[in-house]
């Protein structure tokens, strides 16, 4: 039997000098990205809030978790721990409800805490660079692989409206 290769391919880069400037530019400079990210969590958010969420909805609030969370630990917005935390809870909280009863309720204080979540992920946006979102979505990444803190997507529940 033949001695598996330890050669990896490394992934070409067309423009390496574009790579980097791109890199170092702020998210706010990329206005539709950024406005596009923001419709989204809000039109999520909203449907959560009128009881009209479907698991679509909250894996793109679970993302949204897992990305200030990632960003949070990366040192952006470090002093909002209790912000993170809560936001978390809230969307466990809500996506064991959707097992039990069938569709995504939140309560008063929940919305509260995700609308505290979804405030810091926006000032967390103004921030950072390309750069430190790729970090941060690597960070999500790995932890769903090897099982840390984050919120599967594939853990929520379909709801039944």
């Amino acid at each position: 039997m033949r001695k598996r290769s330890k050669y990896r391919p490394k992934p070409v880069l067309v423009n390496p000098l574009g790579y980097v400037i791109e890199s170092l530019t702020p998210v706010t400079r990329h206005e539709n990205f950024l406005l596009d990210l923001k419709i989204k969590n809000s039109e999520s958010m909203v449907s959560l809030m009128q009881g009209r969420a479907t698991k679509a909805d909250m894996d793109i609030l679970i993302a949204m978790s897992n990305v200030t969370e990632a960003l949070h630990q990366m040192g952006f917005g470090a002093e909002y721990q209790d912000v993170c935390v809560g936001g978390r809870i809230a969307i466990l909280t809500i996506i064991e409800r959707a097992r039990q009863h069938g569709r995504f309720t939140p309560t008063g204080p929940e919305i509260q805490l995700l609308n505290l979540l979804m405030e810091l992920h926006d000032a967390q946006m103004d921030v950072i660079t390309v750069r430190d979102i790729e970090k941060a979505l690597a960070l999500v990444k790995f932890k769903i692989q090897y099982d840390k803190d984050t919120i599967k997507l594939a853990k929520v529940p379909e709801a039944t409206t």
